[in-house]
């Protein structure tokens, strides 16, 4: 498990240290890309010595952030933990030694399957991962199952209430607001904007699912910090008060009770890390890095700094939340919210452009490392192991990605001279995007199209207040209310995944009707075969596309007119 812990940051930091998208859309290779902000101020080409510099003063922030540990899901969470405590399964345990061989059974499918799948991936929008399944039409407006053994696996491990959220989501983002708005084009954003412009339709996806996953996060932020310190004040006045665990039900996750997690609790709470220490190592860090980041990028002013470290909690709250409910990260959304509002600030006289880029890498790091590491505990509460010990092991993961991840980087740097360029064999079009979203942010919200600020406002409070419901109602009503959170996510990534999910669920509501006993036992072992067999594909895969061999077939789906011009053309 530690051993497990320390890989995982060791990759996480490889992405989250921009190579592809924030940091390396500073250089002068990208900036030549695009036709403004191409001056000094705005361009710091890639060096070994101030990437390593800045991983290491931002990346360890989000380790201190371990007290907003919640009772959530975090399937992938809950999906490693099953596979590890597979492998460590009592000989005796017979309905252990079946759920393992459930698990062994699933993930040997799901591993075949992807492998299968790649076969027809020869091409963009290849494959059965762009099956149009209800047609041509939903499928451009992201509605197909895309045939993820790994969303099929999470549906069967997040709660009903989960999947038909973002269901719902899903279904007013892509089926009714999107194509609405986008029959404005020319009146409401401009017509010639391309399909990622935040002035367009872009900026309506991104900013208002950022603003109800705001509304939603900050609401039960504030209801968590207002249990805890009501129950310190109950601890300290009233010591003989029986005060209880925070109660998670409202969003679909009851107190367990079973032997099993009092048992995982007692030992966990056991070797707690303690607040004050998370706490005080935060703001240590904070002040290290406040310090130093204006040297590395002087253009990034020592007070910008601050005001990202005092929200960033409450956003690593809003993220963790999330990802603990869906098993979806939006860190990236984060990252883009701190190009915007710094870039913003600091204004094109003041380098906005390099300001918001490195503001986005500032944020990421800590809201999606936050995330990970509730995903990580999560593993490690149910396979019983110490939290000091992953801790430990995780710092280490880190503190290694700092100086890896920088040391790969640069030897693909120094060897392809043209990285980056559209004719190299390695194109960086994540970091032209991230770059053209800092040169938009400098703007502020005056380069946001027309009632994008209004619709956020709307839907910011209308989280809040589907939560105040939620929470009048009482649980025997709330369960069928859909959650917030859940359904933002959908309006910027799509319905696709949300489709397999609610399958998952379904396969689970079946399974139980006709059979609960076996549904209880063996449910969450099958999903995490689903889940852990697509995801090791990935490894195998990597290896196949850095030797060079690509898939033989391309599986395209095309409308009779548009297939009828193919063959004329073929003949």
């Amino acid at each position: 498990m530690l051993d497990y812990s320390t890989e995982f940051m060791m990759e996480k930091i490889a992405w989250l240290g921009g190579f592809g998208s924030y940091l390396f859309g500073m250089s002068s290779i990208i900036a030549n890309q695009s036709p403004e902000a191409a001056a000094a101020a705005d361009i710091k080409n890639p060096s070994l010595g101030w990437m390593i510099a800045f991983l290491f003063v931002v990346a360890f922030l989000a380790s201190f952030l371990c007290f907003l540990f919640g009772r959530l899901t975090y399937p992938s969470g809950t999906a490693t933990a099953n596979l590890i405590n597979g492998f460590h399964t009592p000989e005796g345990a017979e309905l252990a030694k079946k759920q393992v061989s459930k698990l062994g059974r699933f993930f040997s499918m799901s591993f075949l399957w992807s492998f299968f799948q790649w076969f027809f991936t020869a091409g963009d929008d290849c494959g059965f991962s762009s099956f149009p399944t209800f047609g041509l039409q939903a499928y451009k407006n992201k509605f197909y199952f895309d045939f993820s053994a790994t969303y099929v696996g999470v549906g069967m491990i997040c709660p009903y209430i989960i999947n038909v959220s973002l269901l719902i989501g899903g279904i007013l983002s892509w089926g009714v607001m999107w194509p609405l708005i986008a029959n404005k084009k020319g009146d409401w954003y401009d017509a010639k904007l391309k399909s990622s412009s935040l002035e367009g339709l872009q900026g309506y996806k991104v900013f208002i699912a950022i603003a109800m996953i705001l509304g939603d996060g900050l609401y039960n932020f504030v209801k968590v910090l207002a249990r805890t310190l009501s129950g310190l004040y109950k601890q300290c006045y009233k010591k003989d008060s029986d005060v209880g665990p925070t109660d998670d039900s409202s969003h679909g996750h009851p107190p367990s009770i079973s032997y099993d997690d009092k048992r995982r609790t007692e030992l966990f709470l056991k070797d707690q890390i303690p607040t004050w220490f998370s706490i005080a190592g935060y703001v240590i860090i904070a002040a290290i890095s406040t310090i130093t980041l204006p040297f590395i990028f002087h253009q990034l002013k020592w007070y910008y700094i601050i005001v990202i470290y005092i929200i960033a909690p409450a956003l690593a709250f809003c993220n963790a939340f999330g990802c603990g409910l869906t098993d979806w990260s939006l860190a990236s959304t984060y990252g883009k919210l701190a190009i915007f509002c710094i870039g913003a600030w600091a204004g094109s006289d003041g380098g906005g452009v390099l300001a918001g880029l490195a503001a986005c890498g500032v944020m990421m790091n800590i809201v999606s490392t936050a995330s990970d590491l509730m995903q990580d505990f999560k593993t490690g509460y149910m396979t019983l192991a110490s939290p000091r010990s992953m801790f430990v092991s995780q710092v280490v993961g880190t503190a290694m990605g700092c100086i890896i991840s920088p040391c790969v980087f640069w030897l693909f740097y120094k060897a392809f001279g043209n990285l980056g360029s559209p004719d190299s064999q390695y194109p960086a079009p994540y970091a032209l995007v991230y770059r053209n979203m800092a040169i938009l942010g400098v703007d502020g919200f005056s380069a946001l199209p027309r009632y994008c600020l209004t619709l956020c406002c709307a839907f910011f409070v209308g989280a809040i207040v589907i939560n105040l419901i939620r929470d009048m109602v009482g649980n025997k009503y709330a369960r069928f209310i859909p959650i917030p959170m859940a359904m933002a996510i959908p309006f910027y990534i799509g319905s696709y995944f949300a489709i397999d999910m609610c399958l998952g669920s379904l396969i689970l509501f079946i399974w139980e009707k006709v059979n609960k006993e076996n549904a209880e036992a063996f449910g969450s072992a099958v999903a995490s075969g689903l889940i852990c067999g697509d995801g090791i594909w990935t490894l195998p895969s990597s290896i196949i596309a850095l030797a060079g061999v690509k898939p033989p077939i391309c599986m395209k789906f095309l409308s009779r007119a548009t297939n009828a011009k193919v063959d004329a053309f073929l003949g």
